[in-house]
Formats: structure tokens, C-alpha cells, sequence
């Protein structure tokens, strides 16, 4: 193939506000500090040992309702946080804090009956009829802790590989009531609240705000960008076995200020699909009038895109993820792809500035999907483009580190955007940081749940 050097012409990327994850962190970590000094405001003495465990316990419950709100904040689909966090770093976030909120709302339920216990001279048993059955709201707040227990439990990895995607999807609604429950009995009960009226109206105001954020970008938004945008489904393209696309046309579709790299979660409103809701990145530059996204048969979801009709309704959430060329920090880039992975490192490839290397690495030549797009595209731009075809058992591990080396000259100097199967990209981050190449200088996003 000759190479040819031209120009790379491509939609500048929009200037849209970015909150990066150390500042958000570091703001969860203020108010993680802020909220238990309520508890040392509002404590003159602790005496006793069920004076010292029910503080323990009302800590852990401040803890633990200020984590359900930043949970549901994370999960919230601010821009501004999918920007410049990044989708799978917020849900990686929001399943570890999951954990310990969870363990933090068990620990206040055990430390506060023990502590009462104590206090009172009962047995466990007897104090925890008389809080569920005699306390304000304590009946609503042990539901809402069973739901989230039970949210945890299908979060465990184990138990997320036997669920469907939409299902495990679904059930995590039941936060939503939970939250609801939960929040009577923090304000009716909680001696932080008992009295206090600027403390109840900030607490009111920080899930109020947290509802709001959900309200508006999970429910509103979606429906109002599709509206504006008239989206419908133009046609279905197969690619390779297994593997189409769906052309979405639209209008106006240049002003919802989408970056190469990005997704959408979309909604196809036929009987079968129009109650879920799944990730699937935009497969090439966004046009005016048309968008189009590439997906492989993996579940009955994606199988049941291969069926749609032209002219089906479209609704789609976006564009999120942070996997877009605000990341580097390099000029020049290596794209490793696996199977379909390729999607969003296609508009990356036809996008990037600066020196770009695409290796491309499939079971079969049929799997190289769209291998006509980029053999175009490397020769318009004079890219790099690589293929690694074959079984494991023909090809071997085929991202080591000293194939990249030889492959990529200067590898630690690029910047490298990494999309495939796990265990695909778990071999090739492992074999780059062997290279040498720095792990801020590594970016991977993923889907799975």
C-alpha cells in the first residue's frame, strides 16, 4: 500500500467544560470530612459503652447517606463529569463506593441496635422490634437497606455474569427508592437533624440537588435531544459476521457537540427494545444529517439490531465518555484494536492529529471490520495501519512487548488508546507498561457492566 501525506481535515473539538477527577475527588473527600463534623458539632460527651456505640453507629449512617447521594450523583450523566472523568472511571467508582456505603449503612443499622441495647439493658432481638416497629420512618430505612444490600449482592462479579445486561441494569432502579426511604429517617431520627433547621436544609438541598441532576439528565435530556433531533433509524449495514451497522439520521445533529471516541446510550422504540437502554460508540464522525454506530451480536440486544426497520423511532442519551483526544499527552498516538473494539478507534484514526499507528487484531480476515475505511484513511492521512489476523494458537500472544517495540519505534513517546476483549486488553496494557510506557500515557475505556 503507498502511503500518501496529506493534511487531516476534521471537526475541531468543541471547548465544553471538563471536571477532572482529582478535583472531583477531592471535593467527594471535603464533604466525606464535612459530614461526620456534624456529628463532632452536635456531641458534647460519649460515655459508656453504648454511648461510644451508638455514635460509632450514627457516623457510619452520616457516612452512609451522604455516599448514597455522591452514588447517585456519579451515576448521574453530568457532561461535565463523563468529559473529564470518563464513563467506566465513574462506574468504577461508583461500584467501590457502592461497597462501602453499603457495608457503612450495615455497620450504623448493628452499631446504633447494640448501642441502644446496652444503654437500655435489652436483648438485641427485643431493641430491634421496638426501633423498626416504634421509630419514625425505621421501617421505611430497613427496607431501603435490604434494597441496597440486594443492589450489592447482583453487583458482585460472580452474580453480574448470570444476569443480562438489561436486567442487572434495571434492578439498580430500586437505589432510586431506596434513597427515598432512607431519607425520612435520617431527618426524623437522626440527632444531627432533630431541631436543627440549616442542617436539615442543606441535607434537603444536597438530594434535592442529586435528584435534580438525575431527573434532568437521565429521564428529560434523552427525550429532549431526540425530539430536537428527529432521530430515526436510516438503515442497517452488515460489516462482518455477526456485525452491522445502524445508520441514525437526524437533524441538526452538528449542534449536540460530540467528540470522536464518545457514545451515545441508545433506545430503539420497536416492542421488543424500546425498554433498555445500551452503550454503543459512534463507529464514524458525526455528520449533520446522519450518525452512525457498529455493533457485534453478543447478547439478544445487539443480535436484535441486525432487524430493525428504516424509519424506527430513536431515542439516545449522550454523547459520554472522556475516550477522546482531550486525553493525550503526546503527539503522536498508537489505537490498538480488538474485533469490534475498533468502533471508536475508527473516528479516532480518521480524527487524531499528529503521527497515528492503528493495529488491528482479529481472528479472521472476514472479522476486520470496516478494512476498506482505514486502508483509505491510512493512505489519505500516511497512518500506520497493522493487522494481526489469526487464531491464538496461530499468532500466539500478539501484543508482547517486544512486538510493540519493533512494530512502534519510540513507543514510550506515544500516547495509547486501547479497545477490545478484556482479557485482549489486559495482555496489551501489561505488555506496555513493560515497554516502557507510562500508564498516564495509556487510556482504555470499557462497557462492560
Amino acid at each position: 500500500m503507498t502511503l500518501i501525506e496529506a493534511p487531516v481535515r476534521h471537526r475541531a473539538a468543541p471547548s465544553l467544560p471538563r471536571l477532572r477527577p482529582r478535583p472531583l475527588l477531592a471535593a467527594i473527600g471535603a464533604g466525606g470530612i464535612a459530614v461526620p463534623a456534624l456529628w463532632w458539632w452536635n456531641t458534647t460527651s460519649v460515655a459508656g459503652l453504648g454511648g461510644w456505640l451508638t455514635a460509632a453507629g450514627r457516623i457510619c449512617g452520616l457516612l452512609g447517606g451522604y455516599g448514597i447521594a455522591v452514588l447517585l450523583a456519579l451515576m448521574a450523566r453530568v457532561p461535565a463529569l463523563e468529559r473529564g472523568v470518563g464513563t467506566d472511571r465513574l462506574t468504577r467508582w461508583h461500584a467501590r463506593g457502592g461497597r462501602y456505603t453499603v457495608w457503612l449503612l450495615i455497620a450504623h443499622t448493628l452499631l446504633i441496635i447494640w448501642g441502644y441495647a446496652v444503654t437500655e439493658n435489652t436483648g438485641v432481638v427485643d431493641e430491634t422490634v421496638t426501633m423498626v416497629l416504634t421509630f419514625p420512618d425505621v421501617l421505611k430505612a430497613t427496607v431501603a437497606l435490604f434494597l441496597l444490600v440486594g443492589v450489592g449482592l447482583i453487583s458482585i462479579r460472580a452474580a453480574r455474569r448470570r444476569l443480562r445486561y438489561e436486567t442487572w441494569f434495571h434492578l439498580h432502579f430500586y437505589t432510586y427508592l431506596a434513597a427515598w426511604l432512607a431519607f425520612g429517617h435520617q431527618i426524623a431520627t437522626g440527632a444531627e437533624f432533630v431541631g436543627r433547621r440549616w442542617v436539615q436544609a442543606l441535607w434537603l438541598a444536597l438530594y434535592l440537588g442529586v435528584a435534580g441532576l438525575l431527573v434532568w439528565y437521565r429521564f428529560l435530556g434523552p427525550v429532549i435531544f431526540s425530539v430536537r433531533h428527529r432521530l430515526r433509524v436510516e438503515r442497517v449495514v452488515p460489516e462482518a459476521p455477526g456485525v452491522v451497522s445502524v445508520h441514525v439520521s437526524g437533524r441538526g445533529l452538528h449542534r449536540m457537540r460530540d467528540e470522536p471516541g464518545q457514545f451515545f446510550r441508545w433506545r430503539f422504540l420497536t416492542r421488543e427494545l424500546w425498554w433498555s437502554a445500551n452503550p454503543y460508540s459512534l463507529s464514524a464522525p458525526a455528520q449533520p444529517d446522519m450518525l452512525r454506530i457498529t455493533v457485534k451480536a453478543l447478547g439478544d440486544h445487539s443480535a436484535a439490531l441486525a432487524s430493525l426497520r428504516p424509519g424506527t423511532r430513536v431515542i439516545a442519551e449522550g454523547p459520554y465518555g472522556a475516550f477522546t483526544a482531550g486525553l493525550r499527552r503526546r503527539g503522536r498516538t498508537l489505537l490498538i484494536a480488538g474485533g469490534v473494539g475498533i468502533t471508536p478507534l475508527r473516528t479516532l484514526f480518521e480524527t487524531l492529529s499528529g503521527e497515528v499507528t492503528l493495529l488491528y487484531r482479529a481472528r479472521t480476515p472476514q472479522d476486520l471490520v470496516f478494512r476498506e475505511e482505514l486502508e483509505e484513511i491510512a493512505a489519505r492521512r500516511g497512518a500506520q495501519l497493522r493487522y494481526s489476523v489469526g487464531s491464538r494458537a496461530e499468532v500466539g500472544q500478539p501484543f508482547t512487548a517486544a512486538t510493540l517495540r519493533d512494530l512502534v519505534p519510540e513507543l514510550a513517546e506515544h500516547d495509547v488508546y486501547l479497545c477490545g476483549p478484556p482479557e485482549m486488553t489486559a495482555a496489551a496494557r501489561s505488555a506496555l507498561r513493560e515497554a516502557g510506557v507510562p500508564a498516564r500515557q495509556i487510556h482504555h475505556e470499557s462497557f462492560e457492566f
